[in-house]
């Protein structure tokens, strides 16, 4: 059995404040969808099992693994393709095939801990059946998820993309 813990009281903001960043997300994967799909639209894979979330990414910034930032919007379901801007309140860091890849968590409103618990329990189930598909696909390197992490780190640690990207540069 795995005991998940929300941050330590004052990780997350209780309340916005002006240092809370506002990103603009696109939506990639809408909450409930079965469908994996990248930055660039293609479907990456079948899952078998939903996402709770709305997943998407931050347009015109590079994480870790030379793709868009990554970014769970917790809100009601949202279209493939809508864009909408949300307050990033915390990241979450999953490390796979040696390279961090950090998830903004974002929303209108601060997250509840009920909020909290439930993505960080996703993403280490997520890591974990990550892990399993490289180890079948022959790539190298542990797939884990980091735990919780500041927004502004995550946002820190992007790159701008230039006119020339056109998708990630690891393959999937």
């Amino acid at each position: 059995m795995v005991t998940i813990q929300p941050p330590a009281s004052g990780s997350v903001p209780a309340a916005l404040s002006k240092q809370t960043p506002r990103v603009k997300v696109v939506i990639e994967i809408p909450k409930w969808s079965f469908l994996k799909r990248g930055s660039t639209g293609n479907v990456d894979f079948i899952s078998p099992f939903p996402c709770p979330f709305n997943y998407g990414s931050v347009p015109g910034l590079l994480g870790g693994e030379g793709d868009l930032l990554d970014a769970v919007v917790l809100d009601r379901r949202l279209a493939r393709g809508s864009q909408i801007e949300v307050y990033a309140f915390c990241a979450i860091g999953l490390s796979e095939r040696f390279m961090r890849d950090d998830k903004l968590i974002c929303s209108h409103q601060p997250i509840t801990p009920a909020q909290l618990q439930s993505v960080l329990l996703f993403f280490k189930l997520y890591a974990s059946c990550k892990g399993l598909w490289n180890w079948y696909r022959g790539r190298p390197g542990e797939s884990r998820c980091e735990g919780w992490g500041d927004a502004t780190s995550a946002l820190q640690r992007c790159t701008k993309t230039g006119d020339e990207w056109r998708g990630p540069s690891v393959p999937y």
